[in-house]
């Protein structure tokens, strides 16, 4: 068990189960990015989740955050993203950036990761063709083998307030059952704050709750993340709530793989992040 990961966090940032789908869920002020890189070490360090150096690829799509921000977090916990995509292990598809630029291209030359990929097709169509193609290229590994690839998709739901009626709550939910079947597993993070999903009325409202509810079924857990109902503490950054869903529960706590999620079970718990992007997760009263 890494010390990198809190023990109480250590069973749900494990390499999820083959064709599971797991929704991480965050307000404003409770943001998800640390649990992602959380997920990110287990299923890429030497000493995480992976079992061999080539077992798992990760394909990473941030619609809100650039490869500066992710490879800052990571350094901080060990890993080198830039290392790691030169190895065919990591990809970053940047979602941010250049999503509405008219160019015709979908790469760029930035950074250390080499030929970033940009998208710049804000349809449902367009940006699963890049996902998927980066997805067959990590697949097979350098000695021929068939890779693990697991696909973390960061609040892909800005897709629903930027592009009007292009990509609605069905072609969204569509997208994602196309992308399983390409994946081992996939991670998704939606916004969950009260305006969007508490008696919507608006259009965005409307499709933004339709996409939550739609994803919180289908998904073997939901990590929940909140402030505190009795406002901040200098010691507490927020609640988060793991609630198994229909792929996910059997209510024993019982380890395993490939079927449910390794010894996790529903719990609250209270979690801290420091300023160094540490991380501590514990229960109440404790």
């Amino acid at each position: 068990m890494s010390i990198r990961i809190p023990p109480l966090l250590e069973p749900y940032t494990h390499l999820p189960p083959r064709d599971s789908l797991i929704l991480l869920t965050s307000i404003l002020g409770a943001s998800t990015n640390w649990l992602i890189l959380r997920f990110l070490y287990n299923a890429l360090s030497p000493s995480g989740d992976s079992t061999g150096e080539a077992d798992t690829a990760v394909v990473l799509v941030s619609f809100m955050r650039d490869f500066e921000f992710w490879k800052d977090g990571a350094r901080r916990l060990g890993l080198d993203l830039p290392r790691l995509a030169q190895k065919s292990r990591f990809r970053f598809i940047d979602g941010l950036s250049d999503l509405f630029d008219s160019g015709d291209g979908v790469t760029s030359n930035r950074g250390e990761i080499g030929s970033q990929i940009t998208l710049r097709e804000p349809t449902s169509s367009g940006v699963g063709a890049m996902i998927l193609q980066q997805v067959k290229a990590l697949k097979i590994g350098r000695d021929g083998e068939e890779r693990n690839v697991l696909l973390i998709l960061d609040q892909p739901d800005l897709l629903l307030a930027a592009t009007e009626d292009e990509v609605g709550a069905v072609r969204m939910t569509s997208l994602l059952m196309d992308l399983r079947e390409h994946v081992y597993s996939i991670i998704v993070t939606v916004a969950a704050d009260s305006p969007l999903t508490q008696s919507p009325t608006t259009p965005l409202e409307t499709q933004h709750t339709a996409l939550l509810v739609t994803l919180a079924h289908q998904a073997s857990y939901v990590i929940s993340l909140r402030l505190l109902d009795t406002g901040t503490a200098r010691d507490i950054s927020g609640v988060m709530r793991v609630t198994m869903g229909p792929e996910g529960a059997d209510g024993d706590g019982v380890e395993r793989r490939d079927g449910g999620i390794t010894g996790a079970e529903e719990k609250e718990l209270l979690y801290f992040v420091g300023g160094d992007g540490g991380v501590k997760v514990f229960e109440r009263g404790q």
